[in-house]
């Protein structure tokens, strides 16, 4: 899934600044615009940041202020902020995909297409439903795990909440192993 998403997300931003390249050559270089560039961009545009926000959901990596957590002290009590907090979460990820089912189920009925390329804007308008939906199931999948934590199903991992001043992610991991390795090597 990781591999999934890293060359998904690599393609759409790579298609987006190949757009906004040609479009500034072709504008600024040439003086003649490419008509519909712009709107032909959009679609991987969108899909690019929502795509992201299923990704970091997926990661559990979404951006949190986590105030309280400085103040609490245990693991459980740290499993229990976070559980609460992916409980809630969970309601308003429900609610906005609610929301985003209404709109693109009008999307479909209504049946717009783009101005200039006359490409059915439910192409880009499903990205919100599908994107708020997947997020939702993963929040649901870290509640379920954070759920299995509390109530003792599942051991909690020593570094299941980390050092809050060092994030870690799988790059930050690769290059420590990279450099223990180049370590290695030197002595």
């Amino acid at each position: 899934m990781e591999q999934l998403f890293r060359y998904l997300l690599t393609a759409l931003i790579s298609t987006v600044a190949a757009c906004q390249f040609v479009q500034v050559i072709t504008r600024y270089v040439f003086e003649t615009p490419i008509m519909g560039l712009e709107e032909a961009a959009l679609i991987p545009t969108i899909w690019l940041y929502i795509l992201g926000s299923v990704n970091a959901s997926r990661e559990d990596t979404q951006i949190r202020a986590n105030v309280l957590e400085i103040f609490l002290k245990t693991q459980k009590a740290k499993l229990i902020l976070h559980t609460l907090s992916e409980a809630i979460s969970i309601v308003i990820s429900i609610w906005l995909t609610w929301w985003a089912w209404k709109y693109f189920s009008y999307a479909l009925r209504v049946w717009k297409e783009s101005p200039t390329l006359y490409i059915p804007t439910f192409v880009y308008e499903s990205a919100l439903f599908i994107g708020l939906l997947l997020m939702t199931l993963f929040t649901l999948s870290h509640l379920y795990r954070h759920l299995q934590y509390l109530f003792g199903f599942t051991a909690i991992p020593e570094d299941l909440f980390g050092d809050p001043e060092i994030a870690s992610t799988p790059e930050l991991d690769e290059m420590q192993l990279l450099a223990d390795r180049n370590k290695g090597q030197a002595s």
